[in-house]
């Protein structure tokens, strides 16, 4: 575990594998630590031949807390949208990709292979797009373009994601995202009750912060249809998405590639809006082969 100054903030992050190897990015989503990546596709990204770091985004784990800052709350957010009006935040996506940017630029690194998922595949877009010259590929992971027009995530796992704790006690915070995780995870790959337990565990008592995912909701939302900036990516792109995802579902995957030229995709059945460890192994092939293949 290290810490580094990026774009004016502290960012928490992990540096696994070779340096003398290609780096790599990974951008995690919505409210969530880098200890989502799973550390057994991390250690399988370092196999294949990557060094590979994974970072917590401002707002969240142990990085920058942006403490007293108000963000426009779910319901206003959903009219203003609606009303074709950008809300107010408190910081943007693109900000948050300045601070992978800027993460890179501290560790010295001219160029890597950038990865991302969810809110993390957004922010993963916005550095193909605004730091074109730092991106040697991007892989965007059950994400999506900000397209109006394309279905909603279903109500059972909107609804869970945006609920809070009933307390903050850790048995009440483990509940919560156990409930969270089997809501939105893979229907093919349930993961078994224990382990997920433990998991869970181990992320509360790293780090609980109710707030910041607020203010990353609001960056979200305010950033509106990405498409016209997708047109204009020319870094080499790989989209992943599960066909079985509650939250993004598989048309935000479909529209992401369609607008990125020269994008392809990969979709899995049974694969919702988490990374079990039956998909691993087929995630590390996909990501390291299109790595590869960009490099080359």
């Amino acid at each position: 575990m290290a810490q580094a100054t990026a774009n004016g903030i502290t960012i928490e992050y992990e540096d696994h594998g070779d340096p003398s190897h290609p780096p790599m990015l990974l951008i995690m989503g919505f409210g969530a630590q880098l200890t989502l990546w799973p550390i057994e596709l991390v250690e399988a990204l370092v196999d294949r031949g990557f060094r590979v770091i994974r970072y917590d985004n401002r707002d969240i784990g142990l990085s920058h807390k942006f403490d007293g800052v108000k963000a426009p709350g779910l319901i206003k957010l959903t009219i203003l949208s609606k009303l074709g009006i950008t809300p107010k935040v408190p910081y943007t996506l693109a900000d948050m990709a300045d601070d992978g940017a800027g993460l890179l630029d501290a560790l010295e690194i001219e160029r890597a292979h950038i990865v991302g998922a969810s809110m993390g595949g957004m922010i993963a877009q916005h550095v193909a797009a605004r730091h074109s010259d730092k991106a040697l590929s991007l892989t965007s992971i059950f994400s999506t373009t900000g397209n109006p027009k394309l279905p909603a995530a279903k109500k059972e796992a909107m609804k869970v994601l945006v609920t809070r704790p009933a307390s903050m006690e850790e048995e009440a915070l483990v509940n919560h995202g156990v409930k969270l995780s089997r809501t939105i995870g893979s229907p093919g790959y349930p993961a078994p009750e224990e382990k997920l337990r433990d998991r869970v565990r181990e992320s509360v008592r790293r780090s609980v912060y109710p707030e910041g995912p607020t203010r990353h909701l609001s960056a979200i939302v305010a950033d509106g249809d990405r498409r016209p900036m997708l047109k204009d990516v020319t870094v080499p792109t790989l989209v992943l998405h599960g066909e079985d995802d509650p939250l993004v579902p598989v048309e935000g995957g479909r529209d992401t590639a369609a607008s990125i030229p020269g994008a392809a995709i990969r979709t899995f059945p049974g694969w919702g809006h988490d990374l079990p460890m039956e998909l691993v192994e087929a995630i590390a092939d996909e990501i390291a082969g299109h790595a590869k293949a960009s490099a080359s």
